[in-house]
């Protein structure tokens, strides 16, 4: 699969010329092939490339700007599209490329698959954590009771909160008084 970046080579706006600059730098810094589309000195180059944008890719005038980028018949994006899978190191997706070992995006894509399997330990884990949560809660509760009845033990009948007066008494407790 070939990389196809269409260029202006005699372009009078210098925006587009940096723009063409850092693709063709940077796939030639990375070592990917691809070949270089000159639209202003060749017709029909310029033709397949208006022709061959998407619609929601063109700008409201229809003419496509340089540079733009596809691998072979397919459509990858403009010089935004490029930019933003540099910038989120997805580049060879972007270009519809394996990512070669030891990239930036073979190890996001492995990450992203150890995650998962990670998130799933993790999932059984709370599990696990919560369920020995919900056996302390209980042992702690017991525990609470058993200590709260040897305190009442000794407290005088009144004071003793957990037992109910008969029907019409009242439990005087000594702290209100």
């Amino acid at each position: 699969m070939v990389i196809k970046v269409f260029v202006a080579t005699s372009s009078g706006s210098t925006a587009i010329k940096k723009k063409q600059q850092e693709v063709v730098g940077f796939l030639e810094a990375n070592k990917i092939d691809f070949q270089q589309m000159d639209i202003a000195g060749d017709e029909d180059n310029r033709k397949w490339m208006r022709e061959n944008v998407p619609g929601e890719k063109k700008p409201q005038n229809g003419i496509p700007l340089p540079p733009q980028i596809f691998n072979e018949e397919r459509y990858c994006g403009d010089f935004e599209s490029f930019f933003s899978a540099k910038e989120e190191n997805i580049i060879y997706s972007f270009l519809g490329l394996a990512p070669p070992p030891g990239t930036k995006e073979t190890e996001k894509s492995e990450a992203t698959e150890e995650k998962s399997e990670v998130t799933e330990e993790k999932s059984e884990a709370t599990e696990d954590q919560s369920d020995s949560k919900d056996e302390q809660s209980d042992a702690t509760k017991e525990t609470e009771a058993h200590t709260e009845d040897k305190a009442e033990e000794g407290a005088p009948e009144e004071a003793q909160p957990d037992q109910t007066p008969p029907e019409g008494q009242q439990v005087i407790s000594p702290f209100c008084l």
